[in-house]
């Protein structure tokens, strides 16, 4: 019986992330580092265990990232040109992201939804 439960909790430490957050496609809403609105969307495709792709096409921009899950919470680090962008979102229980993001060196911060469709 000890090694039973000894072996669920050792599983259950290896669970895969928030059921909620999913690959496909995902409305963006937020805010530029000047507090301008931006509309557009984004593509997540998970690439491991808790590893993601994600691309963003904001604007005709596209921005290639790259992320990670822990519990309910999905951070980014994304291509920004002649810098490195940031993020870190709350994945809700409907798995909309909702979160910050910056660029290394920035004076401020931006937010940022994405509702998945």
């Amino acid at each position: 019986m000890r090694l039973f439960v000894s072996l669920a909790l050792a599983l259950s430490l290896l669970a895969p992330p928030a059921a909620a957050q999913r690959a496909g496609t995902y409305d963006v809403s937020g805010t530029t580092l000047d507090g301008q609105p931006y509309a557009g969307v984004a593509l997540l495709r998970q690439v491991g265990l808790v590893s993601w792709q994600i691309v963003w096409r904001v604007g005709g921009v596209e921005l290639h990232g790259v992320g990670m899950t822990a519990g309910n919470v999905f951070s980014v680090a994304f291509d920004a040109g002649e810098s490195t962008g940031l993020g870190i979102y709350t994945v809700e229980p409907d798995g909309t992201l909702t979160g910050q993001w910056t660029v290394v060196g920035a004076p401020a911060f931006g937010t940022e939804t994405l509702t998945p469709r």
